[in-house]
């Protein structure tokens, strides 16, 4: 008599060790998921975190948190209020939903976490930030070389508490109209070239509160009765001193707000350090701005790949992994084009299926995969390529690298010629071999900010003579700069500044001048 075949042993056991059942959750709970989720995370994806600290918040301070750039500790400002209002209008009408999570690139990371959340949603953002966010903070060669993580949280504290006592000694009014336009420079207050300095320690910020007092104390204002050398009365050979003076000013000058911060006439101690401070925090999320598909899809890859080692393992229940697929989805969901919903490209949904190609390739390759990865593509070891990926890279030369045939296909992309001299568009690459490499750096070089953001410089400045700042704008592609912003914006750069501000369009191209515009002329 034949003997009875075995039971196929079910993938996910109903009798395992969930780490959790039903929705509701404590903080004894939340640390048994975490502990289980990182130690799977080193053991499936060898992931290399921060320490963690992780906050309950409601939702009325997460969206407090949205409106002060996701920073804890900063500093008051009307723009933050302003924009609380807004936030809160749109949850309450459910025009718009809140984040599950807020994570700081900090050491140690430092984790936002709703308290309106179910358990089953708490262990999938534990898994997207406190591991998979909190990994690429850590070894991206962007943050690493850009931020300090170490020290963030301290200077932020030092730059409320500082922010807080000038408005007590200056008035609330001055320090706005300071904020104001230091906000409004923070577009062109990074540095994109040269590595700036380190945060400063605890004893080094309190020798800057030391420092500053002196400085206040000893500040001597009647320079400012001096009239301003006019251009006529300077010598004739002070045109030939132009190159010297440019080079003892370090110009042309990419960064505005430094510029300022450094050489303003007319600013006091208290005002430059505000500069300084607003310059710090737009230098802070310069990388964060250049990883954005990567660093979602990194933390997004992450989650999935780890929820679902769980629940193979037994340690997720059935309906908790059905809650899970659908917070995912909703993470992951591309609306097409003609969706009223649509935005332009997720970057959840296409760093995700980035890095869940980057693993196809590595394990099951087509012919196509060998011709386009030779590198990788059927070598197996798909979380070495990831993790070198994820140190190595930002969004542009990610997907200049990695963004295969097979995707383009998937996603349906294709480039269009969009000339102003023509009343049509013209599709210029499409589903073939010279096709895909242009529609790959087409799509790349949309995520290249270096080459999408304003080329404003500071291009000369004679500080002997009528201290007139002479600005200068790249123009690429015809593109000019909104005229209404343009004016104001360098109104503010001239409330900072104290003097005329010239701002000269010159194509990137040619050289040849396209524009010119000066605060005399705008009411500056």
């Amino acid at each position: 008599m034949p003997k009875p075949m075995p039971k196929p042993t079910p993938k996910h056991a109903p009798n395992a060790d969930l780490l959790f059942s039903g929705s509701d959750w404590n903080f004894k709970t939340l640390s048994r998921a975490y502990d289980a989720i990182e130690a799977l995370a080193v053991e499936e994806l060898n992931l290399d975190t921060y320490p963690v600290q992780m906050e309950i918040i409601s939702s009325e301070q997460m969206l407090d948190a949205y409106s002060s750039v996701g920073m804890p500790l900063m500093y008051r400002h009307w723009s933050f209020g302003k924009h609380f209002l807004h936030q809160e209008l749109m949850y309450r009408k459910g025009g718009r939903g809140l984040a599950y999570e807020i994570v700081i690139n900090s050491n140690p990371c430092v984790v936002y976490l709703m308290e309106e959340n179910t358990m089953a949603l708490q262990a999938l953002v534990t898994a997207h930030a406190a591991l998979g966010h909190n990994h690429f903070f850590k070894n991206n060669y962007l943050f690493q070389q850009w931020t300090d993580a170490g020290a963030i949280l301290g200077y932020l504290d030092f730059a409320k508490g500082f922010i807080t006592r000038c408005e007590e000694r200056h008035g609330v009014a001055a320090v706005e109209a300071i904020l104001d336009a230091a906000h409004a420079l923070m577009e062109q207050g990074v540095f994109r070239y040269r590595r700036p300095p380190k945060l400063s320690s605890e004893k080094q910020r309190e020798g800057v509160r030391e420092r500053l007092e002196y400085e206040e104390r000893t500040y001597n204002d009647l320079w400012r009765t001096l009239p301003p050398s006019k251009g006529g009365d300077r010598p004739d050979d002070a045109k030939d001193g132009t190159p010297e003076r440019k080079k003892a000013l370090n110009l042309p000058e990419e960064n505005l707000l430094y510029f300022l911060e450094k050489n303003s006439l007319i600013l006091e101690p208290w005002q430059r350090e505000i500069l300084r401070i607003v310059r710090v925090i737009a230098q802070y999320f310069y990388p964060q701005r250049q990883t954005q598909v990567m660093n979602e899809g990194c933390a997004t890859f992450v989650h999935y790949t780890l929820m679902n080692a769980l629940f193979d393992r037994g340690r997720i229940s059935e309906g908790a992994m059905l809650e899970i697929l659908r917070n995912h989805s909703n993470v992951v969901f591309q609306p097409g084009y003609d969706d009223p919903r649509f935005s332009g490209i997720n970057p959840y949904a296409l760093g995700l299926d980035m890095m869940q190609d980057i693993q196809r390739i590595s394990t099951e390759p087509t012919p196509e995969d060998r011709d386009w990865f030779p590198e990788f593509a059927g070598n197996g070891n798909w979380r070495e390529v990831l993790l070198d990926a994820w140190a190595n890279y930002r969004d542009e030369s990610f997907i200049r690298q990695y963004l295969s045939p097979t995707l383009i296909r998937k996603w349906r992309m294709f480039v269009l010629s969009d000339a102003a001299n023509e009343s049509f568009y013209k599709v210029a690459s499409i589903h073939n071999e010279r096709g895909y490499e242009n529609i790959r750096t087409a799509l790349a070089h949309s995520y290249d900010i270096g080459a999408n953001r304003s080329d404003i410089q500071v291009v000369d400045v004679d500080l002997l003579g009528d201290r007139h700042l002479r600005l200068q704008h790249k123009v690429n592609d015809g593109i000019v700069l909104e005229p209404n912003s343009r004016d104001a914006t360098l109104r503010h750069i001239r409330s900072l500044w104290g003097y005329e501000v010239s701002l000269e369009g010159i194509d990137a191209r040619t050289g040849n001048r396209i524009y010119e515009c000066s605060t005399r002329q705008v009411g500056g």
